[in-house]
């Protein structure tokens, strides 16, 4: 947590006449570990079933009852007591030998029932006064139906108090249904972020071809799932212009009036756009307002750097993204992602490296992320990968963080994986031989190349 400012300092976000509006921004590595150190794990908490799924037990589902609690039928056919033929009674009636009564599946075995004679082993006949029997027939086997016969007996699955699923489980669907037949209605878990998205711009439009001066949405359909794979869930999006009335509204409203969220305030609020420092970027001047701190204020990085991360008074974290979707993407992968991680229990997610298949120049200052294809057990830079473009990332097997003093060809290089693929592989020496294969296309007597290859110039 940071000092609160003296009574003659500033407010974040409000640059006051005269004042220099530089700022220092943090390092790729400072605004990650900023991001994780801001947050602590969300406690345990109840959630109902249907909110449960992936989330992990903090106590033991016990059976409340005996499962089942009655006997019941596992056939639809007759309960029927001793052997035929039987006397048929109405449903519910206590059964004295040789009577029966129809019953369906799942429906409760009577008193003195013994039996299920399934429909498919019964006929129906007539004793010589013309009244109605039951006999067994058609598919019926000889001595059918014996004792217990197609009868789910009461407690077979488990008897009360029996555990059904341990505590520390991650819940898979299964679980919800065993708890379901328990009869519980909701579960104790590991705490875990609801993530509300608020999603900015008068120009954007939400289907079709866009008309020139509008732009696609992009951020509606990546982020609810981003989110998921990083460890937050989804709790709904709202839409607003432009205007400072707009965003100072939006971030107010801590419960979003959103049917198929949880109905719960939101631990984390994403924004996208408005974190530049023009007169239609409003998220600072918000943040102030409501009485907010700045724990990032910029990255210096590429592209991304104008991310924002803020905390409110009441807890929330406010997550500001860049307006462009691939800037956005690697702000929310490099503040969002540990931001989520502290409070969903979880560690700093892991940094690796790879193998750059290419010589990437100096940028003093400023640390580059850039999507890469792996070719060869080497990485080389996607293309199509400018800040507006998503095409590059698509394709991408991970981001190669590439810092200010530039990378040479083969140079080992940090690198992080995208939420939705998997873990960066452990890259080879690219100056290690190869085993030699029974085959060459090398013509004889031309030397072999020195070093690792250039990979970059095949992709596209």
């Amino acid at each position: 947590m940071t000092e609160a400012p003296g009574p003659e300092a500033a407010s974040p976000g409000l640059p006051q006449e005269g004042q220099d509006h530089h700022h220092l921004d943090h390092t790729w590595q400072e605004a990650r570990q900023a991001a994780f150190d801001a947050a602590t794990p969300i406690p345990p908490g109840p959630v109902p079933l249907q909110h449960a799924l992936g989330r992990k037990l903090e106590e033991d589902i016990a059976a409340r009852q005996d499962m089942p609690h009655y006997a019941s039928s596992a056939m639809d056919g007759w309960a029927v007591n001793g052997s035929g033929p039987w006397i048929l009674v109405e449903p519910g009636t206590r059964l004295a030998p040789h009577q029966a009564s129809p019953i369906v599946t799942g429906g409760v075995i009577p008193p003195g029932g013994k039996a299920v004679l399934r429909s498919e082993s019964a006929v129906l006949a007539e004793d010589e006064d013309g009244l109605p029997l039951l006999v067994t027939g058609g598919t019926a086997r000889p001595g059918e139906p014996r004792n217990g016969q197609h009868v789910r007996r009461a407690g077979e699955e488990a008897h009360e108090g029996d555990l059904l699923v341990p505590s520390g489980v991650i819940l898979n669907p299964a679980h919800l249904a065993v708890a379901a037949l328990a009869g519980y209605d909701e579960l104790q878990v590991q705490g875990k972020p609801l993530v509300r998205l608020l999603l900015t711009g008068a120009e954007v439009v939400m289907q079709g071809v866009p008309e020139p001066g509008k732009v696609r949405d992009t951020f509606g359909h990546q982020l609810p799932a981003v989110v998921g794979m990083l460890g937050g869930i989804p709790g709904g999006q709202q839409r607003i212009g432009d205007s400072y009335e707009e965003w100072l509204g939006a971030l107010e409203d801590v419960v979003p009036d959103d049917p198929a969220g949880p109905g719960q305030p939101a631990d984390v609020v994403i924004t996208t756009g408005g974190t530049g420092r023009s007169g239609t970027d409003h998220l600072r001047r918000a943040v102030a307002e409501l009485g907010g701190r700045l724990v990032v204020d910029g990255v210096a990085m590429r592209p991304g750097h104008p991310a924002v991360l803020a905390e409110l008074p009441d807890g929330r974290f406010v997550l500001g993204l860049p307006g462009n979707p691939l800037a956005a993407m690697m702000a929310l992968c490099t503040i969002g992602a540990p931001l989520l991680a502290a409070l969903g229990h979880g560690t700093l997610p892991a940094v690796q490296e790879v193998a750059s298949g290419t010589l990437i120049e100096p940028d003093p200052g400023r640390t580059r992320l850039m999507p890469f294809r792996l070719l060869y057990g080497m990485a080389a830079p996607a293309q199509h990968t400018g800040p507006g473009m998503m095409r590059g990332l698509a394709t991408a097997d991970g981001v190669m963080v590439v810092p200010p003093h530039g990378v040479q060809l083969g140079e080992q290089v940090p690198a992080f994986a995208l939420p939705w693929g998997p873990p960066i592989a452990v890259s080879t020496d690219p100056d290690k031989p190869k085993p030699r294969s029974g085959r060459t296309s090398r013509q004889a007597g031309k030397p072999a190349p020195k070093g690792p290859v250039d990979w970059s110039a095949l992709l596209d």
